[in-house]
């Protein structure tokens, strides 16, 4: 089992791993991208930079120094996380079970610009399938990506849900198929509904609807469903957080603490995802707090059974 594993490889996550691994944890940095230091183009109001550099230079510039301390980095997808008295952490490359769990994963995804998504969050769009399958059951769901994410939302989903279609948005499917879960390749036009999401209606395919004119038969581009679920790119900081019942701030950020413990015991959270100033500096400030606590309470844990708080 793990001490600590920390989700992101940003300017959070490997702040806390040198922190980390200078209290001896062996943390394990699951990396799942460069994510929003990838638009930065230009970096110069950060200590210690003679040069400006790139989000891609800080970023490579930071995995090498956390490697050279002999930090374990394994570039993998979370797909969720689990677990009961510890963690559970599922990744494309296998399970890993761990005392505690540092999310650093950068700030909460924006809402893909599909008409209708924004407009019916609450109502029929989701971005769970874990907390609101159960809303559900017995119903026609749809997920929205074209990632191992978004197949692992519809598993979830296809345990509870009558039917589960996997949306692309016209984009290649990246994950392996299953029987009991269709994928539709189109473009998506917008989401519909009155009060509450009724389903999706799907670009024109001019070919398609040509041949059924000239078959007689009417071409139907709208989709039954009572529920969709926004599963785009990997799960965030935000998503996974939500997976778990950590609770939230009103605009959507994780809560934590001066210790950047969220509500979970053992459970942290640095960078983006907590909201604020969206600056190296800060993420650099709460990777390093939680990685020192991280530590103190994987320590606490040899010693006390109930979760330590400081």
């Amino acid at each position: 089992m793990e001490k600590v594993i920390i989700i992101g490889a940003g300017p959070a996550g490997i702040s806390a791993a040198l922190y980390a691994v200078r209290g001896n944890l062996d943390p394990l940095v699951i990396n799942n991208g460069i994510g929003a230091l990838e638009k930065a183009e230009k970096i110069e109001n950060y200590y210690g930079l003679e040069h400006p550099l790139s989000g891609q230079e800080l970023y490579d510039t930071g995995i090498a120094q956390a490697k050279a301390l002999g930090v374990r980095i394994l570039d993998a997808q979370v797909l969720g996380v689990g677990g009961f008295d510890t963690f559970v952490v599922k990744t494309t490359e296998g399970e890993f079970e761990t005392q505690s769990l540092i999310l650093a994963t950068g700030s909460k995804r924006a809402a893909p610009k599909i008409p209708g998504v924004k407009e019916f969050e609450g109502k029929g769009v989701s971005y769970c399938a874990i907390c609101d399958a159960f809303f559900y059951r017995g119903k026609d769901v749809a997920v929205l990506g074209n990632g191992d994410f978004a197949m692992h939302e519809a598993k979830e989903l296809s345990n509870t849900a009558s039917t589960v279609t996997i949306y692309t948005n016209g984009e290649e499917p990246e994950f392996t198929p299953e029987e009991n879960i269709s994928v539709n390749t189109m473009k998506i036009q917008s989401v519909e509904g009155d009060d509450l999401v009724s389903g999706i209606r799907l670009e024109p395919d001019v070919q398609a609807e040509e041949i059924k004119a000239e078959a007689g038969q009417q071409a139907n581009d709208f989709c039954p469903a009572e529920g969709v679920f926004i599963a785009m790119g990997t799960a965030g900081s935000t998503e996974i957080a939500r997976q778990m019942g950590a609770e939230l701030t009103e605009k959507g950020n994780i809560k934590v603490n001066e210790n950047m413990e969220t509500t979970i015991p053992g459970l942290y959270a640095a960078g983006d995802c907590t909201g604020g100033l969206l600056q190296v500096a800060k993420a650099v400030y709460e990777g390093a707090q939680a990685g020192i606590h991280a530590g103190k309470y994987v320590s606490c844990l040899l010693y006390t059974s109930p979760s330590p708080r400081d």
